[in-house]
């Protein structure tokens, strides 16, 4: 695996409610966070993102934000270049190498299971996502529909760690 980044993310969202509390204490320390909550007002947003920095930092969290505006306090930006550690999403394999060459430092491939958060999405399945994720020079996540189990059955297929967010809410 290229350079030590966290292994275990959680994709925060909107529907997660006061279960995001419960998320962020069930990750283990060194965990990341992708701070997503597109929908949520910018007053509220910026809010929300300082009370989930403060976990962050209290159980050594590494945090990141998703969206156009750099919140204070992140150590990194999804899917966009900026400061710090870089998250990408991929669907597809031009994606994933787009991602890399954008300064990528960690790719995180989905669906590869179907999800709540993508309801009827097409999925990847094993064997496609292990395609897309396969000898990619970076940290590579599985995302959609993931656990610790379905993490076990796709580790050997070139994925580092995985993704989720009903995983660690439930």
């Amino acid at each position: 695996m290229p350079a030590r980044h966290p292994v275990r993310w959680l994709m925060t969202d909107e529907r997660q409610g006061e279960c995001l509390w419960h998320a962020l204490e069930r990750l283990p320390r060194g965990a990341g966070v992708i701070f997503r909550h597109y929908r949520t007002a910018s007053g509220v947003r910026r809010t929300l993102f300082a009370r989930v920095r403060r976990v962050a930092r209290r159980r050594g969290l590494v945090l990141v934000v998703a969206g156009d505006a750099f919140l204070r306090g992140a150590e990194g930006v999804h899917a966009r270049r900026g400061r710090g550690l870089t998250t990408w999403p991929a669907h597809n394999r031009p994606e994933a190498v787009r991602a890399v060459r954008a300064g990528a430092d960690v790719v995180l491939v989905s669906p590869v299971f179907a999800t709540r958060s993508h309801p009827g999405a097409a999925v990847l399945g094993f064997w496609r996502a292990a395609a897309i994720a396969r000898g990619l020079p970076v940290t590579v996540i599985a995302l959609g529909g993931m656990d610790e189990r379905r993490f076990r059955r796709v580790a050997g297929l070139g994925f580092n760690g995985y993704a989720a967010i009903d995983a660690w809410s439930q």
